[in-house]
């Protein structure tokens, strides 16, 4: 996993940056509740729930629920 989100990769998957924000945003605040395990770079350093929300939102595993 890259050390920088896939910011780019993110935005294709969404109708603007305000959306992949909120989403993210979202997604993140799941993660911290629910206790997720955090992903380590090569490096060593654990990357942020924040971070793993848009890499998560870019490979297209997040789905995004938009009202109608």
């Amino acid at each position: 996993m890259n050390k920088r989100p896939l910011i780019e990769q993110a935005l294709k998957r969404v109708n603007n940056r305000y959306e992949l924000v909120h989403a993210a945003s979202k997604l993140a605040k799941d993660l911290y509740e629910t206790g997720a395990e955090s992903y380590v770079t090569e490096e060593g350093i654990p990357l942020k729930k924040t971070v793993i929300a848009i890499n998560e939102i870019a490979k297209g595993r997040a789905e995004i629920l938009r009202k109608e």
